[in-house]
């Protein structure tokens, strides 16, 4: 059993953490053995004359019982496996998970928990989250922002023009954003609609936070300098005096 534990564990230690690597190592350890000695008692019982026929016969019908009774938590234990076997995410992994999303923080034998943005842990069943569609962003290289600016009617149409060139300046003056483009899009109902793509090379959530906040800011500070209004929605009423010559 110390030799597949040991085999096992150089050979995951070459793909994860310290701690990745103990916590397979451990629950490795634990089903080799279990398997081992199991083997090892029945071999003893035989050779001390125990009929092990019927004992296996019994064993093997209390086990179905004890696994239709379990499945549930056999089931989580085997996915377990399967999350380190195949290692979709990792310890440390940013993962959206459906509505939720968080930072890996532990996976164990029947749960993997998340610890969200807000600062909750959130717990998953392993076999959920094996089911699930998850995306993580941990393995991603850069992130692609596009944003839907609207701009009021009344901008005069030399300001529309120089509207695209602000957005490509605000976003090279960013040492950790990449331009991509920005154009005149549509004529909305209360809005002429601008739309930007940039890029921004990083996994780290809130680094991307952090520079997405630093645009917006400099796209309001820019137009508030050209005099360039956001638009909101508006309603204009007309109305009319009623002359004597009119019936």
């Amino acid at each position: 059993s110390h030799s597949l534990v040991f085999l096992a564990q150089r050979r995951f230690a070459l793909q994860t953490g310290e701690a990745e690597n103990s916590n397979f190592s451990h629950w490795f350890s634990v089903f080799i053995k279990i398997i081992v000695w199991g083997v090892a008692l029945i071999l003893f019982l035989d050779n001390m004359g125990v009929k092990i026929t019927s004992l296996i016969t019994v064993l093997g019908v209390g086990g179905i019982a004890l696994a239709f009774a379990a499945q549930t938590i056999i089931a989580d234990f085997f996915c377990f496996f399967t999350i380190f076997l195949d290692r979709p995410f990792t310890i440390g992994d940013f993962l959206q998970v459906g509505a939720q999303s968080g930072t890996v923080e532990h996976i164990g034998i029947k749960t993997t928990r998340l610890r969200s943005l807000d600062g909750e842990q959130i717990v998953f069943a392993n076999t959920d989250i094996t089911k699930a569609r998850v995306q993580n962003y941990k393995t991603m290289e850069e992130r692609r922002v596009l944003l839907h600016l609207g701009v009021a009617y009344e901008t005069p149409a030399a300001k529309l023009e120089r509207i695209p060139g602000l957005l490509r300046e605000i976003l090279e003056k960013q040492p950790d954003a990449r331009f991509g483009r920005a154009h005149f899009t549509s004529f909305r109902d209360y809005a002429l609609e601008f739309e930007v793509a940039y890029f921004i090379p990083t996994n780290d959530y809130e680094q991307f936070l952090d520079v997405q906040h630093q645009v917006n800011l400099g796209i309001v500070q820019s137009f508030g300098r050209e005099g360039i209004h956001f638009a909101y929605p508006t309603t204009d009423v007309n109305l009319y005096t009623k002359t004597s010559n009119e019936n």
